[in-house]
């Protein structure tokens, strides 16, 4: 009873073992099924990703041109020294804010003003030769009215004299002397006349002050008064103070420079776009762009303002010769002027040559190509 009782013991074990055997299938099964819903979700989201992105490129990426080529720049007025001399003062640093009209510089004024002095009194001079030009034009005038008038009286004379003489009431010799003396006066008023003539040539003009050697010498002396003034170094225009070189006891000469002027709160931003880029960039198109200098939180908004007249290679110093035989083909990329609000400009300022990001909406079409204005 002991061996049946083991046997069946076994035997229903090989049972139950038997039956786990026949129910292995089912979940191969399963796990089939759950890997193809798997694959059917992946393919779902592929299927929508590419369906957004096919939206996205439709409605919205097609109807902007981005670039992150662009930079700030600037029309920075470079200081450069008007007149030579010795530098005495310096009064600006390099990163230094300035307004136009502050005192950037001081050059060593004596020279100028030992200059101004001598045509101040050249001017001076000037004035009584002219106006001495013009006594002398009188004094002819009056002249000539004395010899008309001596002229005049001779040939009374003369002709009195000649009709006696056929009566014989006047010899021959007091004839001869009274149209001698007639001679003489004709002459004399020839001369006057002359002289008259030339005293005007020296005062055409239109008075004293606007005769020419007046003029001549009034330019003069504005001229080194001028010199004088720029002895005092001054700012063009508003902005940053860069390149400083000047130093005080320096030697300048004229158009050495000393020093530049950027004018940040006119900046403007060159974004250099692809060629392909451009078939519909025009005038007047909005941009949004970011600079690195603040990142994604700071937004700028501008409008573009023309395309540049070439590529950046067609005015390099040494320009591609695309005639050679080992030509390459390259993208080029035209910079694009871009005008920045100056109300953002002055609430986050930017620095000539800092990168930026530019995003054009290319939408309104209703400018000419070529940004005309």
């Amino acid at each position: 009873m002991a061996d049946g009782a083991n046997f069946t013991f076994i035997e229903s074990e090989s049972v139950e073992g038997g039956g786990n055997t026949e129910d292995a299938p089912p979940p191969r099964k399963k796990m089939s099924k759950t890997r193809k819903a798997m694959l059917l979700g992946a393919a779902g989201i592929v299927a929508k990703l590419a369906l957004g992105a096919g939206a996205f490129l439709y409605f919205t990426a097609a109807h902007y041109v981005t670039t992150d080529n662009a930079y700030v720049g600037a029309a920075t007025a470079q200081i450069n020294a008007q007149v030579s001399g010795q530098i005495l003062d310096v009064r600006v640093e390099d990163t230094q804010s300035v307004r136009r009209g502050d005192v950037l510089a001081i050059v060593d004024p004596e020279d100028a003003q030992l200059n101004l002095a001598r045509a101040e009194a050249e001017y001076r001079r000037t004035l009584q030769r002219v106006r001495q030009y013009y006594a002398q034009e009188a004094s002819a005038a009056a002249q000539l009215r004395a010899r008309q008038a001596e002229l005049a009286r001779t040939g009374v004379d003369y002709a009195r004299r000649r009709a006696l003489a056929q009566t014989g009431a006047v010899s021959g010799e007091e004839l001869t002397a009274t149209r001698a003396a007639y001679e003489a006066a004709r002459a004399n008023a020839v001369a006057a006349e002359q002289n008259l003539e030339a005293q005007r040539a020296l005062t055409r003009g239109g008075g004293v002050e606007n005769h020419p050697e007046v003029a001549s010498a009034r330019a003069s002396m504005q001229t080194a008064h001028l010199a004088l003034e720029r002895t005092t170094i001054r700012a063009p225009i508003d902005g940053i103070v860069t390149q400083r070189s000047a130093q005080v006891g320096q030697r300048i000469e004229v158009g050495q420079p000393l020093m530049s002027v950027a004018p940040i709160q006119e900046a403007y931003v060159d974004a250099n776009f692809k060629e392909g880029q451009l078939a519909h960039v025009r005038a007047g198109q909005p941009v949004e762009l970011h600079a690195d200098l603040y990142g994604d939180r700071v937004t700028y908004h501008g409008r573009v303002e023309g395309l540049g007249g070439g590529t950046g290679s067609a005015f390099a110093v040494i320009p591609a010769q695309n005639a050679t035989g080992n030509w390459i083909r390259v993208v080029q990329r035209v910079p694009v002027r871009i005008a920045l609000d100056p109300a953002e400009l002055a609430q986050h300022p930017l620095r000539v040559g800092l990168s930026m990001e530019a995003r054009i909406d290319v939408r309104d079409q209703d400018a000419p190509s070529g940004f005309a204005h």
